[in-house]
C-alpha cells in the first residue's frame, strides 16, 4: 500500500473515533500541551489547503518558530465547531499540500501521533497498524519539524512488537507506538518502555 493510502486510513480512523466523542471529551486536554481535542483536529487540518506561497508566508509571519506559526494556524479555526471540523475532516482524507510532502510520511506521522495525543488521555487505546507505526517511526526521527534524533541519539531504540531497531548505544524497548511518541516528544509513552536507555532520554522529553 502507499503511504499516502496510509496517511488516508489513518485519518480516516481518527475521524471514526470523533464522530463517537461527546461534546465535553472535545474540551479534554491532550499530550499537546494546551491543546484540547478541538485544537488538535484543527491543527491536523489546519496546513492541508495552504499553497507554497501561503506556507513561505506563515513560517515568515512566525518567524521560522513551530510554535508561533501554529497558533497562527490555529486561529484561522477560532469559532469552528467540532461539526465544522468533523465535515472538513471526512473532505480531507487525502492529505495535501504540506501534509502530502514526502510522498504522504509528513501527513501519516502527523495524523498518526496527534490520533495518539486524544486517545491517550481520553483512555481510549486502540492496536495501532503497525505498518503505519513503522513507516512514521523514521520520519519523525529526522522531518525537520520534529526532529526526534535530537531526543534518542545515543542510545539503541528496539521495538519489542516489531522487527525494527534504530541507534546506538544502551536500550531502549518496547512497544513500537510508545517509541514512535517518546521520539515525537511525549513523556506519557515512558512508563511502557524498559532498558538502561530510558533514563538517559526521560529528561530531554517535556513534563
Amino acid at each position: 500500500m502507499a503511504v499516502i493510502d496510509g496517511a488516508r486510513d489513518e485519518r480516516a480512523d481518527l475521524l471514526d473515533l470523533l464522530r463517537s466523542l461527546a461534546p465535553e471529551q472535545w474540551q479534554h486536554p491532550t499530550l499537546c500541551s494546551g491543546w484540547d481535542v478541538r485544537d488538535v483536529v484543527a491543527h491536523v487540518l489546519g496546513y492541508d489547503d495552504l499553497s507554497g506561497r501561503q506556507l513561505l508566508q506563515r513560517f515568515a509571519g512566525g518567524r521560522w518558530d513551530t510554535d508561533r506559526i501554529n497558533a497562527a494556524v490555529l486561529a484561522d479555526f477560532d469559532g469552528a465547531s467540532p461539526q465544522q471540523l468533523l465535515d472538513r475532516l471526512a473532505s480531507h482524507l487525502r492529505p495535501r499540500g504540506l501534509t502530502a510532502g514526502m510522498g504522504g510520511r509528513i501527513g501519516l506521522t502527523d495524523a498518526l501521533v496527534h490520533h495518539q495525543d486524544i486517545r491517550r488521555p481520553l483512555g481510549l487505546p486502540r492496536q495501532v497498524p503497525l505498518d503505519r507505526v513503522l513507516v512514521a517511526l523514521p520520519t519523525a526521527l529526522f522531518a525537520p519539524v520534529v526532529q526526534g534524533i535530537r531526543r534518542v541519539w545515543d542510545v539503541r531504540l528496539v521495538a519489542t512488537d516489531a522487527q525494527w531497531s534504530f541507534g546506538r548505544g544502551p536500550q531502549v524497548r518496547g512497544p513500537a507506538e510508545a517509541l514512535l511518541m517518546t521520539v515525537a516528544g511525549r513523556s506519557a509513552a515512558l512508563e511502557e518502555l524498559e532498558g538502561p536507555g530510558v533514563p538517559r532520554i526521560a529528561p530531554r522529553l517535556p513534563g
